[in-house]
């Protein structure tokens, strides 16, 4: 008897493990997309409490988050954004919003914005704490032309 549902088994698992493999690839993908934003997060929250007063100016720890900034910048992150990986496709595991896909590559401007802001604060961020105040701004602005179009508030 177990011979014979031996096939059945494998037939079974041939059909279902490529639809766990994509599951898992979407899942992952969801991962490595929020890994790389709270990556971007730790270093801009790092250069927004120095530029607002609320942490002490440090100029090399400027420069070290500025530097970081622009690393993520340009680093290449299409892998992470599989179609069918939004709010919608996997409610409760992403706030990302289904226009991003919808309207691509509109957001390739977004990136552009964070790109040049982050590369404005390298050359500028260990310059003290004036020219830290007068390069954030565009960094901010990058942040949220995101958030406000692409991401959800909420899971």
């Amino acid at each position: 008897m177990r011979i014979r549902s031996l096939p059945l088994i494998a037939a079974a698992l041939a059909v279902a493990l490529p639809a766990i493999a994509v599951a898992d690839a979407a899942d992952d993908a969801i991962k490595a997309r929020q890994g790389y934003y709270q990556m971007v997060s730790h270093n801009a929250g790092a250069l927004f409490g120095m530029a607002q007063g609320k942490v002490a100016y440090d100029a090399e720890a400027a420069m070290t988050h500025a530097a970081n900034l622009e690393m993520l910048a340009t680093m290449n992150t299409a892998s992470m954004w599989p179609a069918g990986t939004d709010n919608a496709s996997k409610p409760g595991q992403t706030r990302a919003l289904p226009v991003i896909w919808e309207t691509y590559p509109a957001i390739l401007e977004k990136n552009k914005a964070f790109a040049d802001a982050s590369a404005a604060l390298v050359a500028n961020a260990g310059n003290g704490f004036d020219a830290l105040r007068a390069n954030i701004g565009p960094l901010g602005a990058s942040c949220k032309g995101c958030h406000e179009t692409y991401r959800a508030k909420d899971f």
